[in-house]
């Protein structure tokens, strides 16, 4: 059987089936399992033919960072399953200082642009998700309504091991609990939504110039976001 990362390509044949329990990838007939040797079962037919794509592409040395589907599913199997609780609390906690809640007190120009970019998915999240979240001036912590913070652990909870491992990429690189929950619900394109997380960021650049190190940087953050959000939809697929 197949565990870990392989160094070389030893395999002629990649394929993928339905087994016990969901789909797995095979290489020459042997099936792929994950680095702690669990069996590497996902739950959909597309997720198992994206993985498939990603090990048949590889030629010589296995590069794990071309196969971003594989490395999320072993996630989803040796990560989230063995802690859900923990993992999805730890995601929630974002919904007491999420990004969008904390606003500049100057200059007026970026207090306008946060507003017009980051009230609608407030107000989104308070007619979807049931959370009316309060937005801030200012960097000190102010503590949101519980039984707003409650109601957003709870739709947390309700993922499971393979949509939370793609929930915390999204939560977790935007900063914002509000922004993961518009992405896996599609209230607007997933660029859209990398845009709306990078405004302060945008400010930035139009005052002092691009930062070539930091946007190499963001381009990778982007790449992991979007990876994010198609492993999602692959797991409801």
């Amino acid at each position: 059987m197949m565990s870990g990362w392989a160094k070389k390509r030893f395999w002629k044949e990649t394929s993928w089936q339905a087994v016990d329990g969901g789909f797995g990838v095979f290489l020459d007939g042997r099936a792929v399992k994950t680095p702690a040797k669990a069996a590497l079962v996902v739950p959909t037919e597309a997720m198992a033919q994206a993985m498939a794509a990603e090990w048949e592409a590889q030629e010589g040395e296995i590069d794990p960072t071309t196969m971003p589907v594989t490395r999320a599913a072993n996630a989803a199997i040796d990560k989230v399953a063995v802690q859900h609780a923990e993992v999805a609390d730890m995601l929630a906690e974002y919904g007491g200082s999420d990004l969008l809640c904390y606003r500049a007190t100057s200059p007026a120009e970026l207090i306008a642009r946060q507003a017009e970019a980051w009230d609608p998915l407030l107000l989104w999240a308070a007619e979807e998700l049931g959370a009316q979240l309060t937005s801030v001036a200012g960097v000190m912590f102010q503590p949101q309504d519980e039984g707003a913070l409650e109601l957003l652990r709870q739709e947390v909870h309700g993922f499971d091991n393979f949509e939370l491992a793609a929930f915390h990429d999204l939560v977790g690189i935007s900063g914002s609990l509000i922004l993961g929950f518009a992405a896996a619900r599609d209230f607007m394109d997933i660029d859209a939504l990398w845009e709306l997380s990078r405004v302060d960021e945008r400010w930035q650049e139009e005052q002092w110039g691009r930062d070539e190190e930091a946007a190499v940087e963001a381009g990778k953050k982007f790449e992991a976001f979007t990876n994010a959000y198609a492993f999602f939809k692959m797991a409801k697929t």
